[in-house]
């Protein structure tokens, strides 16, 4: 249903799909929400690409989708039997949003913790999340699903993260709680909901220091955070954000 000019298909044995752009990435991006639209376009770059150009792409060719955020895994094994890091790889590790360090499994605790130092000297911001066999919340990776944000609780023992809730029916004024969002801690690695401002309702993405607000028909403000020992930043952030209600 997806191929056409631009697009091709291969299906795959387990009913899945994969997608190769034949054409203009932008006019194959456009063909793909033209005929299916979709909630969320996944993209799988290959290791040779320049996420910085495709973030470009993405913010300026393609007026009818968002940049939700950028995702690069790390193999553990592999970088430490293959140190080096070409020009590419640098690239995509100082563009992306999140870090996924995978196959933390197959390493020692000292070795996982000098990847990450390593990943580190490329992306100080981006949260580093240790996974086996990429096992993650995709709550922390992507934005809204299709309904409203669903209040729950992420396995903080599995990956170290923690989430809280914020809903209110009042309006909040739109200057302080731009404030409160700046002056999130880093700790807090995405935030994501619907948020009433005094200029509207808005469909609210936050992801490592990175904020966006859409406007969204929202009847209440629903929002979740998530991060890395969120719980005992909980009533600070609550607190300011009550200071914002109108």
């Amino acid at each position: 249903m997806i191929e056409g000019e631009h697009v091709r298909i291969v299906e795959l044995a387990g009913g899945c799909a994969c997608c190769a752009l034949a054409g203009e990435f932008a006019a194959a991006v456009d063909e793909i929400i033209e005929r299916m639209r979709p909630e969320m376009i996944v993209m799988e770059a290959t290791g040779v690409a320049e996420a910085d150009s495709l973030v470009y792409m993405v913010e300026e060719d393609l007026p009818r989708a968002r940049l939700d955020s950028v995702i690069y895994i790390v193999d553990a094994d592999a970088s430490l039997r293959y140190p080096a890091v070409d020009y590419a790889a640098r690239n995509q590790l100082e563009v992306a949003d999140i870090v996924l360090l995978n196959k933390a499994d197959l390493v020692s605790p000292d070795d996982l913790h000098a990847v990450e130092e390593r990943v580190r000297g490329y992306n100080a911001s981006a949260p580093i999340v240790r996974t086996i066999r990429c096992d993650i919340d995709i709550d922390l990776l992507f934005g809204l699903d299709a309904g409203r944000p669903k209040a729950h609780q992420m396995p903080a023992a599995e990956h170290g993260l923690e989430t809280f809730d914020y809903t209110s029916e009042r309006i909040l004024r739109r200057a302080r709680f731009e404030q409160v969002v700046q002056r999130l801690p880093q700790e807090v690695f995405r935030a994501k909901g619907f948020v009433r401002l005094d200029d509207g309702g808005h469909l609210f993405n936050f992801v490592a220091g990175r904020t966006e607000l859409t406007p969204h028909e929202a009847a209440a403000t629903e929002l979740v955070f998530i991060g890395r020992g969120v719980g005992a930043l909980r009533d600070a952030i609550l607190s300011d954000l009550h200071d914002a209600e109108a």
